[in-house]
């Protein structure tokens, strides 16, 4: 049973799964322009404006992920977290771990949307 939107139309899981990496990835990215205002990595005005412009781009993204150029704008974001590791090394660890649940996420909802389809196709033809 997949769940409805209030359209009617049934969620896709791809949308669902890269939501939920986003979500857990703003707080992250938040808390990696503190650390990097911490550390003295960069001056605080660009930490922060760069952060939260980052998070800011991320919030909008999460309202395009049902969307294919959410997913092309979500893989821009996953590449700019992976190379903030420049700044904060650490960033290359988390970053790049991101980046593996992501590409994970969007291989493997795209692949049970698709199965998910075409069981509904089948049953609609009985």
């Amino acid at each position: 049973m997949s769940a409805v939107r209030s359209g009617g139309r049934p969620r896709s899981v791809r949308g669902s799964l890269l939501s939920i990496v986003l979500g857990f990835e703003i707080i992250v990215v938040f808390l990696g322009a503190l650390v990097a205002f911490g550390l003295d990595a960069l001056e605080p005005t660009t930490a922060f404006v760069g952060g939260g412009v980052l998070v800011l781009v991320m919030i909008v993204t999460l309202g395009l992920v049902r969307f294919p150029i959410g997913a092309v704008i979500g893989t821009v974001v996953q590449a700019a977290i992976v190379a903030t590791g420049f700044l904060v090394p650490i960033m290359f660890f988390i970053g790049g771990t991101f980046a593996a649940v992501w590409v994970y996420c969007l291989v493997v909802g795209t692949g049970i949307d698709r199965r998910n389809a075409a069981a509904t196709d089948t049953s609609t033809e009985i």
